[in-house]
């Protein structure tokens, strides 16, 4: 399998021989919404524990700590399954090099939806005492390590199956899967809380959770029924596969997975402080009710579905490096405001901002696949875009607690985290201006 560099915007200009392999449209749609089916069950399980560690886990799991103390450790918790991602990252990333894209992501589709319907089932501290938080973090371990294999390979599978020059349409389709996932999770909270609250402490919490089960079974359902990638097929017949992917990775592409990683930071862990921390903020320290706060992340997970769409046609023309480079120059000057405006306590004001801080955060995050699959060949793409998101999501998955405690240390201040969400989004746009030079291009035809 030849790869040549790519020194087009588009993607669609190096030069095809003869046997390259064959995509098409209708079997690239067809992947692409595989893929995202399987994506908005991941991130329903994932933003669930979230939204949970913010609402219920500090306080029916770790009752034995003083508020702000449970809280952080329940945000610790959260950020459990991002240091086990790149775990997952390895492990299913060797087999979808070696073994396929296709079995690699049954598999974790199914791990992390079992994970997450166990979750409900969980005695909390009053019941059973450490062994509640115990079996929390070692479900939530479980959520990451099935995580850090099912993004990476629902882009790369999708990405492959498109045809040139139209990848960043297809590679957007597994991103609305995040704010599918964060509409279905926080419309199941939503929900929820409309109990009373004994009720919703008792029982409520649990429903959404529990609900994972036959949404698992629709996901497996739908990527039964995919085929394997042509490239994957074409490397089968050539006997071009790496014998340890992820060694490979580390060994003769570092360089394009730092790149990687900077470009995925901001959509990462831009997101879940504007989720996560937020939710926290504004009902713990700001004093706004959590079902405003939840209804914030709803509205914003509609407006990102747009965004996402627009950005991947945008991609296509621009390209996704572009795309990510502008994406982190906005987060960074909207950073300041943001907080801002969710500090005047307005609740019309506090939906906008939120909305329009998830909006921004997903400008880079709906070209993350088109770009980290571009910037690694197709004999080591699992391995090097699991690795290098999961890696990024591994830094990133503190930021919750993080933030917390820079809140606490600035007595309620929310600058030391404005300035946080500045960072992150000025690497962004580093990783952007970077990947340019190193994207690379499949030897693929169109039917």
């Amino acid at each position: 399998m030849k790869e040549t560099d790519r020194s087009t915007a588009g993607g669609d200009a190096a030069p095809r021989s003869a046997d390259a392999p064959v995509v098409t449209g209708k079997e690239a749609g067809r992947v692409a919404f595989a893929a995202f089916v399987g994506t908005a069950l991941e991130w329903y399980d994932y933003f669930l524990f979230g939204t949970a560690a913010a609402l219920v886990f500090n306080r029916l799991f770790f009752t034995s700590l003083d508020s702000t103390a449970a809280t952080l450790a329940a945000f610790a918790t959260f950020g459990v399954g991002f240091a086990a991602r790149p775990i997952g990252a390895v492990a299913f990333g060797w087999l979808g090099d070696r073994m396929g894209r296709r079995p690699a992501l049954l598999i974790t589709v199914v791990a992390i939806g079992a994970a997450t319907g166990l979750i409900g089932f969980l005695p909390g501290y009053a019941s059973i005492g450490l062994a509640a938080p115990a079996l929390l973090v070692l479900l939530r371990l479980l959520q990451g390590v099935a995580v850090g294999g099912e993004w990476g390979g629902a882009v790369t599978l999708a990405v492959e199956h498109a045809p040139p020059g139209k990848r960043g349409r297809y590679a957007a389709l597994p991103q609305i899967g995040s704010p599918v996932g964060t509409l279905m999770s926080s419309g199941a909270f939503a929900l929820v809380l409309l109990l009373p609250d004994d009720s919703f402490d008792a029982w409520g919490w649990r429903l959404p959770f529990l609900a994972a089960f036959p949404m698992l079974g629709i996901a497996v359902y739908v990527r039964r029924r995919i085929e394997e990638s042509p490239l994957f097929d074409a490397m089968l017949d050539d006997d071009d596969r790496a014998k340890v992917p992820a060694l490979e990775v580390f060994r003769r592409a570092w360089r394009p997975l730092l790149v990687a990683m900077a470009s995925a930071l901001l959509g990462i862990g831009g997101f879940y402080l504007l989720t996560t921390f937020m939710i926290s903020y504004g009902a713990d320290t700001l004093g706004l009710s959590r079902s405003l706060m939840v209804d914030a992340t709803l509205v914003a997970a509609a407006v990102e579905i747009l965004v996402i769409l627009a950005m991947g046609r945008l991609a296509e023309r621009l390209g996704p490096d572009r795309v990510t480079l502008w994406g982190g120059v906005v987060g960074a000057l909207v950073a300041f405001p943001l907080f801002w405006l969710v500090e005047t306590e307005n609740p019309v004001v506090v939906v906008l901002a939120v909305t329009a801080g998830i909006g921004v955060v997903s400008i880079a995050y709906a070209v993350t696949g088109a770009l980290l699959t571009e910037l690694f060949p197709a004999r080591l793409r699992y391995s090097g875009v699991a690795l290098a998101y999961n890696l990024a999501g591994a830094l990133t998955g503190f930021l919750p607690a993080i933030a917390t405690a820079l809140l606490d240390a600035g007595d309620g201040s929310s600058w030391p985290v404005a300035l946080l969400l500045a960072g992150i989004s000025l690497i962004t746009a580093f990783g952007g201006l970077a990947a340019r030079r190193m994207r690379v291009t499949d030897n693929v035809v169109s039917a």
